[in-house]
């Protein structure tokens, strides 16, 4: 994903950090869908969702935090005493992380980024999005293998967008499936304060299709928990 598209984000991360705890970012979706998102969840505590308990339960090892944002999940495993990595590609989240504690912070890309494997790859808040489409995601499952111990795992979680009755949402999806492209594409940008972000795409996808394209990528799937509206952690780890 290019940078630039989160530098609203990573601004509204600063402001919230520095005071301001009303910094919203909006949003736009490439149809004219807008959503205003509170940056204060972003600074809540790491078990404060069912997803997120569970998630840090099953890490184990060696943890890389990919697009650690504020680092609340880096910190809870860091407190834990586990040793953990954290990378994002906004260098004011990577700064937020350091200025909250967290020892070890890169400021970088997953696709680009060297390091001897992990024993656990997280990735929250729906973070595989930054793949952007299928493609993108079947590059991931195929490269990422080199940060993954031969016995080490993904944990992830992401949303089926189909869980909705929004005409709204469910006329986007047919958009989508009329262009020949995967439902869970989304493309969208952020915006903050008047600093707009270049358009990028984002990946939601559904745990069935995961597990299509992770088996063929080498990849078992696991769904550890599933939430009704959509929302589901899973778990990767390598076949055979």
């Amino acid at each position: 994903m290019n940078p630039e598209a989160m530098k609203p984000f990573g601004q509204a991360l600063v402001d919230y950090y520095k005071g301001d705890s009303s910094a919203t970012v909006i949003t736009y979706r490439d149809d004219g869908f807008r959503i205003e998102m509170p940056i204060s969840p972003f600074y809540r505590e790491s078990t404060d969702m069912d997803i997120d308990r569970i998630a840090l339960e099953n890490c184990r090892g060696r943890i890389l935090d990919v697009g650690a944002g504020t680092g609340l999940h880096s910190l809870h495993l860091q407190d834990q005493g586990l040793s953990v990595c954290a990378i994002d590609i906004s260098p004011e989240a990577c700064e937020i992380m350091r200025k909250r504690g967290l020892n070890e912070v890169y400021c970088t890309d997953i696709s680009v980024f060297k390091a001897e494997p992990f024993d656990t790859l997280l990735m929250l808040g729906h973070g595989i999005g930054v793949v952007e489409n299928m493609t993108g995601l079947d590059h991931f499952l195929t490269n990422v293998h080199h940060l993954v111990k031969s016995d080490g795992q993904i944990v992830l979680n992401s949303v089926d967008v189909s869980c909705t009755d929004s005409p709204t949402h469910l006329a986007y999806h047919e958009v989508n499936r009329q262009a020949g492209r995967y439902v869970g594409e989304i493309r969208m940008h952020f915006e903050y304060e008047g600093l707009k972000g270049p358009v990028c795409g984002w990946l939601h996808i559904d745990s069935e299709t995961l597990a299509n394209h992770a088996s063929k990528a080498g990849w078992s799937c696991t769904v550890l928990f599933q939430e009704e509206d959509g929302n589901y952690l899973a778990k990767l780890t390598k076949a055979g």
